[in-house]
């Protein structure tokens, strides 16, 4: 009868952690539904309401924008800045930590196993002697010998080896919703990284578009100062011949000067470009000064700009991917709150085996067992639960505003790049004309200063305004460059995917 009843007993235990892990069990908390639609209209048009007349076309932009500029070295910067750039490693060294973490809550689904084992040797002490020490210390035999004797016990001896097993049945959906919470921070973190290449990758081209516009600038500076130099001296052979006075030695004196004094913060913005450029590529300031240092022409503007529409624009710019993630972590992280509302059961179980002899330790006879479904529930936690509910469901409404405003912000982004880049590209038109307007002007200036048509004073100022023209239209070409550089930032091109 005794051993029917303990079948029974197993059979019915079992059956109840069969019926315990099969049950469906419910996801609490909001399912996410994706992140609202806050552009309207403006996120599903055709072009940007900024996009200019000329210079764009629509057609699928390039991912590595930077090579349709032609610049093999500006290419391999941006290359040397994706591999090295310390931020960069430190956002992939994030995306690792937060997959780890992803990881990590996906375990917490699955049972939890240990073993053990032990081996006990103990001694009792003999306390039977106290009473009778005097008599039976010493026994004489038949021969007369004296012998020993101890009324103690042997040393104890056990063995014992098992396995413990826990398991947190998810009944009410907390274990699932942790990991969808941390699935989605964790793809946040993949697009935190691609928004990281985005910058980096502008941030290079910027520096490498204003040192070669430097250098260019610093080059006609040398060669303004080195015509004037020659006119001073042309001048100062007129005035020993009576031709010229002081006063147009002077006037021509103070141009050079001034000429002169422009190469000073020009030469220093060099320098801090390429340290700046070195250090975005992870080496040490100086690392590129062989390499950089002669001047070079700036990168070849494309004749025209191939741009992806706004609903393409919003969907791949990594800080918009980000905040969506974000915000359904944030909503998972609701439903995790809820399932501290009910009731946690955990099934513990052993499974072992005990013997005085490690030889018996296989025997039928030696086996434990023990199975606990244990159940906790804080029913009375006077508001501590539903207080983490309204947070979480506070944290949820935050990420809300800000994927809208991220939204709106990369919309304004997008059509600021195109208007200003649409604006850059008349004005570098303009001053095109204007430095070839400067040129045959200074040209002919010179032919009559020469003939003695016209005075220095005249020659001195079409010197001037020709010199003032080459900078702009090299300083303008920069800026277009740049602008082209931000609208690619702004389209979030530049990434490619860590998985």
């Amino acid at each position: 009868m005794h051993t029917s009843d303990s079948y029974v007993s197993r059979v019915l235990f079992f059956a109840l952690l069969a019926s315990l892990a099969a049950l469906p069990g419910c996801t609490v908390g909001p399912d996410y539904r994706g992140a609202p639609d806050v552009a309207g209209g403006a996120g599903h048009a055709n072009t940007f309401v900024r996009t200019p007349a000329t210079g764009i076309t629509s057609a699928h932009a390039p991912g590595q924008w930077w090579n349709t500029l032609g610049d093999a070295q500006l290419s391999a910067l941006i290359d040397a800045a994706l591999a090295h750039n310390q931020d960069l490693q430190a956002a992939q060294a994030r995306l690792r930590e937060s997959r780890a973490q992803l990881q990590q809550q996906r375990a917490e689904a699955l049972p939890t196993v240990s073993a053990d084992a032990a081996a006990l040797r103990a001694r009792e002490p003999d306390v039977s002697g106290l009473q009778t020490s005097q008599t039976n210390t010493n026994q004489t035999t038949p021969a007369g010998q004296s012998i020993r004797t101890s009324q103690g016990q042997g040393p104890l001896q056990l063995y014992t080896a098992g396995f413990d097993a826990s398991w947190e049945l998810d009944l009410f959906g907390g274990t699932r919703r942790a990991i969808e919470a941390a699935s989605a921070q964790a793809d946040a973190v993949d697009a935190d990284l691609a928004d990281t290449q985005v910058s980096l990758a502008a941030e290079v081209a910027q520096a490498y578009i204003g040192l070669r516009d430097q250098q260019q600038r610093l080059t006609l500076a040398n060669q303004s100062a080195e015509l004037q130099q020659q006119t001073l001296v042309l001048i100062q052979q007129r005035r020993a011949r009576g031709v010229a006075g002081d006063a147009d030695v002077e006037r021509q004196t103070t141009q050079v000067e001034n000429t002169r004094a422009t190469l000073i913060p020009l030469d220093q913005q060099i320098t801090e470009s390429l340290d700046q450029l070195a250090v975005l590529t992870g080496q040490a300031p100086g690392a590129l000064d062989r390499q950089l240092s002669a001047p070079a022409p700036l990168p070849v503007m494309p004749a025209t700009v191939p741009i992806d529409d706004p609903a393409r624009m919003l969907q791949q710019r990594p800080d918009i991917r980000a905040a969506e993630r974000r915000l359904a972590a944030s909503n998972a992280q609701i439903g995790e709150r809820t399932a501290d509302l009910f009731p946690r059961v955990t099934m513990l179980g052993f499974v072992g085996s005990n013997a005085a002899d490690p030889g018996h330790l296989t025997r039928r006879s030696s086996l434990t067992w023990l199975g606990v479904p244990y159940l906790q529930w804080n029913v009375f936690d006077f508001g501590r639960t539903r207080s983490s509910i309204r947070q979480a469901e506070a944290s949820r409404d935050e990420a809300n505003a800000r994927y809208a405003q991220t939204v709106l912000a990369a919309l304004q982004d997008a059509n600021n790049a195109l208007s200003r880049y649409g604006h850059q590209r008349e004005s570098v038109a303009r001053l095109q004309q204007i430095e070839a307007s400067a040129d045959r002007s200074a040209t002919l200036m010179r032919q009559r200063y020469n003939a003695g048509a016209s005075s220095l004073i005249d020659l001195l100022d079409t010197q001037r305004t020709q010199f003032s023209a080459q900078q702009n239209l090299v300083q303008g070409r920069a800026d277009l460059l740049k602008d082209f550089v931000s609208l690619q930032k702004s389209l979030g091109l530049g990434w490619v995917s860590a998985r």
